[in-house]
């Protein structure tokens, strides 16, 4: 397949674009530093500012799929000109992303990554992708991506937005920042634990955006996160269980928000996020349950 990414070089764009060159996809990526995206990933690389211009056309005619990853990151502290990056870098990007498509004949269809957080909290209620966006400031973030995203489906091309959840890897995000108070012994559950945790192994989180890829007919909103979300005070269990580490200590939320910021609301109120749509990509997850999800990326 003849295959365009944009966020190649972040986290889920980095795993993603190897696999494809793996298989014999044809990838180019849209990248700001074009020169360092094409030596680190070892593909065709073009230059594109997101926020200042459309998407090239020449990275987009005649391509099957555009994998749509770029992004500010959310995970740092907030202010207010951290939160506009945040929102558009997704809104503005996305719109221009469009607006490259628009200007092609042979137009691909698109991928667009998203989040859990386009829910909002929700409690011990089960959310699926039929299930409404939430009212906070997070999800407005994933309403403006989405509804940006949605912009292509005017051209007449297939959209999908893909909802993640919490990626496990002991290398990146909340698991790294979980990981040394565990291993001194003092970590434990976030403000009670009660709280849910829609989490997925890296493998398959990597694996939905290849099944999707692979599907031309989906469109749509799609939650990529494991079968089973787990509460927080669980997610802590399994954590301490992998290292042979107690996971007893509680964290209050304040503790939690002043270690990681406004973005610890997240992970306090939590979703129960489940995967309704994975059986129509016929998705089978390598790794369901947080046991051996944990047990293998801190293997």
């Amino acid at each position: 397949m003849r295959i365009t990414v944009t966020g190649a070089t972040g986290y889920v764009g980095s795993q993603l674009v190897p696999q494809l060159v793996a298989r014999g996809d044809d990838v180019t990526v849209l990248s700001r530093d074009a020169r360092r995206a094409r030596d680190r990933l070892g593909v065709p690389a073009v230059a594109w500012d997101p926020t200042r211009e459309p998407a090239p056309v020449e990275a987009l005619e005649g391509r099957d799929v555009v994998v749509h990853l770029a992004g500010e990151a959310v995970s740092q502290r907030w202010n207010d000109a951290v939160r506009a990056k945040i929102r558009d870098s997704r809104e503005v990007g996305t719109n221009r992303l469009v607006e490259g498509m628009a200007a092609a004949e042979d137009r691909p269809r698109l991928v667009c990554a998203s989040a859990c957080a386009f829910y909002g909290p929700h409690g011990t209620e089960v959310v699926d992708e039929s299930s409404p966006a939430g009212r906070d400031w997070l999800a407005d973030v994933c309403v403006r991506w989405e509804r940006a995203a949605d912009g292509a489906a005017q051209l007449g091309v297939g959209v999908v937005k893909v909802r993640t959840g919490i990626a496990l890897d002991a290398q990146y995000g909340v698991l790294e920042s979980m990981l040394l108070p565990f291993k001194l012994g003092v970590g434990g559950p976030l403000a009670g634990g009660r709280q849910y945790v829609p989490w997925i192994h890296r493998a398959d989180l990597i694996g939905m955006y290849v099944a999707i890829i692979d599907a031309p007919d989906f469109s749509g909103p799609v939650n990529a996160s494991a079968p089973l979300p787990v509460t927080n005070r669980e997610f802590s269990k399994a954590l301490g269980r992998a290292l042979h580490r107690p996971a007893v200590v509680p964290v209050p939320g304040l503790t939690a928000k002043l270690m990681v910021g406004d973005v610890a609301k997240y992970a306090i109120t939590g979703v129960r996020m489940v995967p309704g749509r994975a059986d129509e990509l016929n998705y089978v997850f390598r790794y369901p349950e947080i046991d051996a999800a944990m047990a293998d990326v801190l293997a």
